[in-house]
């Protein structure tokens, strides 16, 4: 019977990519969308059509209102069971100092590191089962952090503890790692071709990334590498040797 991914956020961009790459390796794909629905039922058409039952979507939007445990069983029945839970889903603007809020706060903490932990805790005992393996997509700038970009820094920060952590109390059932993108793909709001020009020259590859450089690195991780846990890839061209 194929694995199943479950790939949060997986819609779009890298999650989309990523529910590509490891559908072509025979894995079975679930993908949580918020807004973005067009994309999810194109995406699930798409990959259907290559393998007929092979894609399931699943509308949740992440904040405090959730029901994590009723998502979770939801998501299991898919498919019968799920092996890899890929938590890709995150929150990325700018706050600074006098435009922190409880609502910032509550929104950027509730997707970005709390439904990390709560998927794992409602997925433990079928990935245990499983002997599953979760990633958790994070962040180069989480050292050092990204300039007004307090509550997701701190966010991806503690993302960063929680995978460290969970690899500690999970093994040797379930394996915990994390992936953290340098420029793969330019925000959707940047339009700056000063900055992107100044990113580029730190850059010692030269280039942006791929979203694929982001699924393989995730693939490798799920299927090859049994034997790590608790680590943080850099997927950034070299970019953390000049920061």
């Amino acid at each position: 019977m194929n694995k199943v991914a479950l790939i949060t956020g997986g819609a779009r961009r890298i999650g989309a990519e990523t529910a590509n790459y490891l559908h072509s390796k025979g894995i079975n794909i679930v993908i949580t969308y918020s807004k973005s629905s067009v994309a999810a039922n194109a995406l699930k058409k798409e990959l259907n059509l290559k393998r007929k039952g092979s894609c399931h979507i699943y509308k949740a939007k992440f904040n405090s209102n959730i029901n994590y445990k009723k998502i979770t069983t939801d998501i299991i029945r898919l498919f019968g069971r799920l092996d890899y839970l890929i938590n890709n889903a995150s929150k990325f603007y700018p706050t600074k100092i006098n435009e922190v809020t409880d609502k910032a706060w509550s929104d950027t903490i509730d997707t970005n590191i709390k439904t990390p932990l709560f998927l794992s805790k409602y997925f433990y005992n079928e990935l245990k089962k499983r002997r599953g393996v979760i990633i958790n997509i994070i962040d180069i700038h989480v050292e050092p952090p990204l300039k007004d970009h307090i509550i997701y820094n701190v966010s991806k920060a503690g993302l960063l503890a929680l995978t460290r952590t969970l690899a500690k109390d999970l093994a040797p059932q379930i394996r915990v790692n994390g992936v953290s993108p340098g420029a793969i793909m330019w925000p959707e709001n940047e339009s700056s071709n000063k900055k992107k020009l100044d990113i580029l020259s730190k850059i010692p590859m030269k280039s942006v990334g791929e979203p694929a450089d982001i699924a393989k690195t995730i693939y490798f991780l799920l299927e090859q590498s049994p034997y790590i846990t608790g680590q943080n890839i850099n997927v950034d061209g070299g970019r953390r040797l000049n920061m």
